[in-house]
């Protein structure tokens, strides 16, 4: 079992076992939301997914796309497609152990910042894993 929240402990969720990705992020959308250069984020099954303590705020980023928030503290924690309603994705740094799940790859990496350096040897999607386009290292 995974547990995590948000910076100030309004908002606790616990997540179970299988984890389905782990993907460091570089879309614009995510660095927009996050304030960050990128962003990490693992996926479960959305019926191994559970609030324990709280509720977030949420709002929709693009059509069909909802993203839960505490609307105390502001951590981001979660990404849900209504493409794929059956699983959500949640970000690794909100988690109690981050170390826990580290990237496998990157996706987006076509629309990194072009001062962020990627220095690992992860598979680069130039967008998503379903694309297939792979970016060259």
């Amino acid at each position: 079992m995974y547990l995590g929240g948000c910076f100030c402990g309004a908002v606790r969720y616990e997540a179970d076992a299988p984890v389905l990705n782990c993907t460091w992020c570089h879309c614009s959308m995510c660095r927009g939301v996050c304030g960050a250069p990128s962003v990490a984020w693992f996926s479960v099954a959305r019926a191994q997914f559970r609030y324990v303590r709280g509720q977030p705020s949420a709002f929709h980023s693009s059509p069909g796309v909802r993203r839960e928030f505490c609307g105390v503290c502001g951590t981001q924690l979660t990404f849900a497609d209504g493409r794929t309603p059956q699983e959500i994705d949640i970000t690794t740094c909100s988690l109690d152990d981050p170390e826990a799940l580290p990237p496998e790859d990157h996706t987006f990496a076509g629309s990194r910042l072009h001062w962020e350096a990627i220095c690992d040897d992860l598979p680069r999607y130039l967008r998503t894993r379903g694309d297939g386009a792979l970016e060259s290292a």
